[in-house]
């Protein structure tokens, strides 16, 4: 892609800088789900996967991991996390990382989760476009949400 070509994809970018996507569809978390996410980690805090000690814990049912909720983000979009039509020339989109991640309440087992995003900034590194968008992992019937999350996101073209 020629450096005009990027100048403009960054260009349409920056117009939709604080647009969102619509919300996901709603994904169920299983204690099955968080059971094998403990397992895969070696994580099996009593909290996540010991379903009697955790009714009787601080939040009155098993929860699934902070990290199995971030891990599962990447899973919720089904679509794009930057909002809009996939850009002339682009041939994909890898993670970054993230600046920021922060996990304002839980996620009981049986809940059901979704996500939605807002592109926050684009710029051009190493001759991609990097955007960071934030991200938010709702819980259905919670006021907070269970992840707020500023991912970086690279564009190659």
């Amino acid at each position: 892609m020629t450096d005009n070509n990027l100048q403009a994809a960054l260009a349409i970018l920056n117009d939709r800088i604080g647009e969102s996507t619509p919300p996901t569809e709603w994904f169920e978390m299983t204690q099955q789900r968080i059971d094998d996410f403990a397992d895969v980690t070696m994580d099996h805090q009593w909290i996540h996967i010991d379903v009697e000690r955790a009714k009787a814990g601080p939040f009155g049912a098993p929860i699934a991991h902070g990290h199995l909720t971030l891990s599962i983000m990447g899973h919720l979009p089904r679509t794009q996390v930057v909002p809009g039509p996939k850009l002339e020339g682009q041939k994909l989109g890898i993670n970054y990382g993230f600046d920021k991640v922060r996990f304002p309440s839980p996620v009981p087992v049986g809940a059901r989760i979704r996500s939605h995003s807002t592109l926050k900034r684009a710029e051009i590194k190493n001759g991609m476009i990097e955007t960071m968008s934030e991200v938010v992992v709702e819980v259905d019937g919670q006021t907070k949400p269970a992840v707020v999350a500023e991912s970086l996101g690279r564009l190659v073209f």
